[in-house]
């Protein structure tokens, strides 16, 4: 399913142009990310296969589409919202073991490791308008 160009727009403003996970503005360049992933399997033409059909295409749904900068979405790939927020509050750890300058910059007082819960911009949002419908 391809979006037309005033679902698109529709979609663009579901979060007031910002990206449903971090929040940023959209530039002109962002994407349409499948909440649930629909996994496409256009990788095997890379290895000399062709193509499969896409996994769960069910899944794809104008319900099950956020807009996303392409740096959130990217990085999401074709993980479920669970799985990224699992990686993403794992990332500290990773840096810490593997990165010296995060190490010293830890050290030195200049960055801090902070252990708080991944929460996505789209839920900050709920969260919100719940807090203010029960005011």
């Amino acid at each position: 399913m391809r979006l037309t160009k005033a679902q698109r727009a529709t979609l663009r403003e579901k979060f007031g142009g910002r990206c449903a996970y971090c929040g940023s503005p959209l530039g002109e360049r962002w994407h349409a990310d499948h909440i649930e992933p629909v996994v496409r399997n256009d990788w095997l033409s890379k290895i000399g296969m062709e193509n499969g059909p896409p996994s769960h295409p069910e899944r794809h749904t104008l319900e099950n589409i956020n807009p996303a900068c392409p740096p959130c979405n990217i990085d999401k790939h074709s993980m479920s919202l669970e799985a990224w927020r699992g990686c993403i509050q794992r990332g500290n750890d990773g840096l810490l073991r593997d990165v010296s300058q995060f190490r010293r910059a830890v050290r030195f007082g200049t960055v801090r490791v902070v252990d708080c819960p991944v929460v996505f911009y789209f839920e900050r949002i709920a969260q919100e308008q719940g807090d203010s419908d029960a005011a």
